[in-house]
């Protein structure tokens, strides 16, 4: 084998294996900023840490708007707990709607991925899931939410709107917003929640 070949396989062996070498300090610095921003996503935070207030038992007040203008007034509770190491906070509220015993399950959260806070809820009068997300600029005491559930006279989907207000670590304020006959927002509910001392 003449020199000029050898030197040139030589070359090539030594690029290659440098590319190889390349490639794999490549993958590994992708893996490790997957790993950093999957474990970032996975951390609860002081956000989540917040949220871990609303843990314990309540008191609510709920006023129905949907059948009178003036409000439909009924007693109910609710028990918050932590759940998933402290990411997410389970609702599990009980009481009475229009004489009909009621059962509501809540699951709230913070993505830190869309940085939104996210929630979703279902319960024994309707088969459907309502989910919205929402934000916060004062801290998490007030978070705007906007989501969407399903319309049972249409079957189709409607978007509604609901503010969540900490008064403070014992009381706590939720309204609800939706479309009303001619298609505007009304308020559809509002609950007031205390803590059962």
């Amino acid at each position: 084998m003449n020199k000029k070949i050898f030197a040139a396989m030589t070359a090539f062996a030594l690029c290659f294996c440098f590319q190889i070498g390349f490639a794999q300090d490549k993958d590994k610095a992708m893996q490790d900023e997957m790993m950093k921003k999957w474990m970032a996503y996975a951390t609860p935070g002081d956000v989540h840490k917040q949220m871990a207030t609303m843990v314990g038992s309540w008191d609510t007040v709920v006023k129905d708007y949907t059948q009178n203008p003036a409000g439909t007034e009924t007693k109910a509770s609710s028990t918050f707990t932590s759940v998933m190491d402290g990411r997410f906070v389970h609702e599990d509220a009980e009481g009475n709607f229009n004489g009909m015993p009621f059962h509501g399950m809540g699951l709230y959260g913070y993505d830190n991925a869309t940085k939104k806070y996210v929630a979703t809820w279902v319960d024994n009068m309707g088969t459907g899931q309502a989910w919205s997300s929402g934000t916060s600029e004062d801290g998490g005491k007030t978070i705007k939410y906007t989501g969407t559930m399903t319309d049972p006279m249409s079957g189709k989907s409607m978007t509604y709107h609901s503010v969540m207000h900490m008064v403070s670590n014992d009381e706590y304020h939720m309204e609800m917003m939706g479309p009303g006959k001619d298609g505007k927002d009304m308020k559809m509910m509002e609950i007031t929640y205390t803590r059962k001392k």
